[in-house]
């Protein structure tokens, strides 16, 4: 299994990036560790609603004018190094 998965969700609102962890315990610490990324505006931590998800995930909220195909880009890449480094 891997430790996340993440997926680029476009509302009509603001477009948002999901993040799923394998081990929801993490949930806090991986929202401190993209805090880092100034193009983020907020990540909130919600609960998931469908089948076949995890319970919770992250969902980032990015500023305006931020390409969002490169930042989950950058974010999955920092996640990586997350994951090698604990």
């Amino acid at each position: 299994m891997l430790p996340f998965r993440s997926e680029i969700r476009n509302s009509p609102t603001q477009p948002t990036i999901k993040i799923f962890l394998g081990d929801e315990s993490l949930d806090a610490r991986i929202k401190t560790h993209l805090e880092h990324f100034s193009e983020i505006e907020t990540i909130e931590i919600r609960e998931s609603i469908g089948r076949n998800r995890a319970n919770e995930n992250l969902t980032v909220f990015l500023k305006e004018e931020v390409d969002i195909n490169k930042m989950k880009s950058s974010i999955d890449s920092s996640l990586w190094w997350y994951f090698e480094q604990y």
